[in-house]
């Protein structure tokens, strides 16, 4: 089989390549450059080089041919304004979602020619081909499952999807590495959003938001109770790295115009928790799979929600653009995107507003 392998420098997508690699496939590997040169020069980092430098080490050894493609502009105009944007109307943006949808299954599958019949990610989900089209399964890691980032893309962009590192846990994965005997297989997970690599999120904001100082307002008293940096560093349900005393202190409200953020005190006060919130349109993955007509009763089998990335899932029911839970949860960030599954299927997903 022909197949396109889009390429990191990250432990995963090099195991991803290995396995092709030994199942003898015609590969191609892939290094799309979405790092925006004014931002590392500004922050002074350049963390592209060395995961170039990885790829090109792993496609040499084993002779795969290795095509640097550009995608800054794209990137910029469909991922990282919608990022600054959502963050300036005070929402909480998700661009590794928008990353997957518009630009490595959307402006991607544009590139390459459609002699390649498969597109592979190094992504811990499955794609699996049923008689009702193509279904997005969870992987069988809990922490590392990746469907979350991928559940807003269409059918036909995971119908030539393709994951082999899917069915493993990330221990799994590293002993793969080793046994390859990767460069990089010692080496970190990537912890930040896809286009920044190590610059924190808040620098990047900084960077195109400024700062604007603000009051931190007590909810319950009406009192003021600190200065913040500005609205859009902050999101909904946050705890750490507020800076203040006398807590724990929660942020549960923004209002924007006065540029105010609001805050609970306590461990677990009401006010954080939610008990239904609303979504916008929701987008299904399968429109033969809809989350009104699902199959009750079964044990584990009923719908379910996640409102972040992470193992953590909650029962619900969808009532129009109501989402309804059955516990109430913590932390609902508009802009946020709920991803919702019935069983290890990952059904779609609709932004919180």
């Amino acid at each position: 089989m022909k197949i396109a392998v889009l390429t990191s420098g990250g432990v995963d997508s090099s195991v991803a390549l290995r396995l092709l690699h030994r199942e003898g496939h015609k590969l191609t590997a892939f290094y799309l450059k979405i790092w925006l040169e004014d931002e590392l020069s500004y922050l002074g980092e350049c963390p592209w080089e060395e995961d170039l430098a990885y790829v090109r080490q792993i496609c040499d050894e084993i002779d795969v041919p290795l095509k640097v493609v550009p995608m800054q502009k794209e990137y910029w105009e469909r991922v990282v304004e919608y990022t600054v944007a959502e963050a300036k109307a005070g929402r909480t943006p998700n661009p590794d979602v928008l990353c997957n949808r518009q630009i490595k299954f959307g402006q991607f599958y544009e590139v390459i020619d459609d002699s390649f019949e498969k597109v592979a990610t190094g992504h811990y989900a499955r794609a699996e081909e049923t008689d009702k089209g193509f279904i997005l399964r969870r992987a069988p890691d809990p922490v590392k499952d990746q469907t979350y980032f991928l559940a807003q893309i269409s059918q036909k962009q995971l119908s030539r999807a393709l994951f082999p590192i899917g069915k493993f846990v990330k221990g799994e994965v590293r002993a793969l590495a080793r046994e390859f005997n990767l460069p990089n297989q010692n080496r970190k997970d990537s912890q930040g959003i896809c286009f920044l690599g190590k610059i924190p999120f808040a620098d990047f904001l900084k960077h195109h938001l400024g700062e604007k100082p603000g009051e931190f307002v007590g909810l319950a008293g009406g009192k003021v109770v600190g200065e913040h940096r500005g609205y859009w560093f902050y999101t909904i349900g946050q705890r750490q790295g507020l800076g203040l005393s006398g807590g724990p202190w929660f942020v549960v409200k923004k209002d924007i115009g006065k540029n105010i953020i609001y805050l609970a005190q306590g461990h677990q006060p009401d006010e954080v928790y939610k008990s239904e919130f609303k979504v916008g349109p929701i987008h299904l993955i399968n429109d033969r799979f809809p989350m009104t007509n699902l199959p009750a009763g079964r044990a584990g089998n009923q719908l379910k929600v996640k409102i972040r990335h992470g193992a953590t899932m909650h029962d619900c029911r969808v009532d129009g653009n109501r989402i309804i839970l059955k516990e109430p949860v913590h932390g609902v960030a508009a802009g946020q995107f709920a991803v919702f599954y019935y069983g290890d299927i990952c059904l779609g997903s609709a932004v919180i507003i």
